[in-house]
């Protein structure tokens, strides 16, 4: 018996996945530097190591956390002695700097204005944010950093290759 599934109806289901179940989004950025200011106030600085812009949905679990988390720090992304990306954050020793963005779960399928119905609310997104920074800090050892939830944050950087990888929480491949 032969199965057809148009791909019209694989993009429904697929997007109803993941309206149901929750997309934690980052965007990985291996710097050489990188810094947060608010109000023209320097908030966070680090040196060689990890941007990472991080866009928290409703429906995202615990399980999503500590995924993106082991997986980012082990990432190896970082070169070797022999120019070859092999070394992680960890291996060198790097440091990490957080910047919590919602306009990652933005949806632009109608119109010019995006959606960003998809985003956690603050009540949601705020204690989630923490969590994956705590994580972060637990899974590495290393120094993280973070912008301020919610506010008007300059992000600077200096994007190392340009290096720039983005994660979904439940693209696990």
């Amino acid at each position: 018996m032969d199965v057809c599934i148009s791909r019209r109806f694989f993009v429904v289901i697929f997007s109803n996945f993941h309206s149901v179940y929750g997309l934690m989004r980052v965007v990985i950025q291996r710097v050489s530097e990188a810094s947060v200011v608010i109000e023209q106030k320097e908030k966070a600085r680090i040196g060689a190591g990890l941007l990472l812009l991080a866009g928290i949905e409703e429906a995202d679990t615990d399980e999503d956390i500590e995924w993106l988390c082991k997986k980012i720090i082990q990432l190896r992304i970082f070169n070797d002695e022999a120019g070859v990306m092999n070394l992680s954050v960890a291996d060198i020793r790097g440091a990490l700097l957080v910047v919590s963005q919602f306009t990652l779960q933005a949806s632009t399928k109608k119109g010019n204005r995006p959606s960003y119905i998809r985003a956690a609310r603050p009540e949601t997104a705020i204690p989630r944010y923490e969590q994956f920074v705590a994580c972060l800090r637990e899974t590495s050892g290393l120094d993280v950093q973070t912008g301020e939830f919610g506010a008007d944050m300059k992000v600077s950087l200096l994007n190392d290759g340009p290096v720039t990888i983005l994660m979904d929480s439940k693209n696990r491949d």
